[in-house]
């Protein structure tokens, strides 16, 4: 049923359809170190090139950025908290893999 109503959301299925269309999810995962005034951990997921979603390490928080995302609590209200906590447990797993990445280049600081 939630699988429905999202694809419903995106227009890919419903009885106004009358050819069929093509469609892109993308989701973007950036993790920095040391940049000042920027987060730490940044994620983005994309509808056909559309930002639908965002989440910080500042705000952390996963948040709507089109109305169709929001009226999707209507059905799930707990669908922001699970993202949230999603995004944050790749923030973490981001948050080692660089201080991986920087002790094998010798890059632990400066």
């Amino acid at each position: 049923m939630k699988m429905l109503l999202f694809l419903l959301l995106l227009g890919i299925v419903g009885p106004h359809c009358t050819s069929a269309r093509t469609h892109s999810i993308k989701y973007f995962y950036t993790a920095s170190s040391g940049v000042p005034n920027f987060p730490e951990f940044v994620s983005v997921g994309l509808v056909d090139e559309v930002e639908m979603v965002h989440y910080d390490s500042n705000t952390k928080r996963a948040e709507p950025k089109q109305d169709w995302m929001s009226n999707i609590t209507a059905e799930d209200p707990d669908y922001w908290e699970r993202n949230t906590q999603n995004f944050l447990g790749s923030q973490q797993l981001f948050k080692v893999g660089i201080e991986t990445v920087k002790q094998r280049f010798n890059q632990t600081g400066g």
